[in-house]
């Protein structure tokens, strides 16, 4: 179909709509495609895919499984062998002092964040595990008393060596003030002792036996099944 001369003088802009003309086998008005029309049905396309990209991604947030015990003993277990350097301190450590646990300790306790660089850090260890495992309820501290407390504050206190549990040793035979050392269960034996993996045990990351004797309380968090 060829436009007759005076339509096709008319601008683009001014002839979008164009009567057919007479004897065509139809009747009615041609509309000639417009590129803002044609671009405002792509945008409105791109809007539907990028509002359903985040639905979806909202679902699969909702939905993500918690990390379970069997996700914390693994990285706990991977750090096994690892060691501190000659002044006391350790990779826990430096990790520790970057982290919001350390400045709630020194408005706790005072001094500096400075001061955990070479401090004991065995609840360090276990503070990094929840933290890299990604684990809820796992709490986090350099000072063992206190972190034992607050699994008890938090309803996630008890007497069972369940795998994955914060296990809090004294030594003494004490309660929750005299707790010296902590780490993770990894199953319990049967025969009065557990299998552990703790930080900060002679100078490394190693895994143990451990006398329930020495056991003060277990924290457990809140892992998925």
């Amino acid at each position: 179909m060829s436009l007759s001369p005076r339509y096709t003088a008319i601008p683009f802009r001014e002839r979008l709509t164009l009567p057919f003309r007479e004897g065509l086998p139809f009747r009615g008005r041609l509309t000639l495609p417009i590129r803002g029309r044609l671009a405002a049905v792509i945008a409105a396309v791109m809007a539907v895919v990028a509002a359903a990209t985040i639905v979806i991604g909202v679902l699969v947030g909702v939905q993500r499984p918690l990390p379970t015990a069997a996700d914390a003993l693994k990285v706990a277990l991977s750090q096994v062998g690892t060691t501190e350097d000659a002044a006391g301190g350790s990779k826990f450590n430096q990790w520790f002092m970057s982290s919001p646990y350390a400045r709630a300790g020194v408005e706790r306790d005072g001094g500096s964040v400075g001061d955990y660089a070479n401090a004991s850090w065995c609840d360090m260890f276990v503070t990094w595990v929840g933290d890299k495992a990604g684990v809820k309820g796992m709490g986090g501290d350099a000072f063992t008393p206190s972190h034992a407390r607050w699994f008890k504050d938090q309803g996630r206190w008890g007497t069972v060596p369940k795998p994955g549990a914060v296990v809090f040793f004294s030594w003494s035979g004490g309660g929750i003030d005299d707790i010296d050392h902590v780490g993770l269960v990894i199953r319990d034996n049967h025969d009065g002792t557990i299998r552990t993996v703790e930080g900060n045990t002679d100078d490394a990351v190693k895994i143990r036996t451990r006398s329930t004797d020495s056991v003060v309380g277990y924290g457990y968090p809140d892992y998925g099944h």
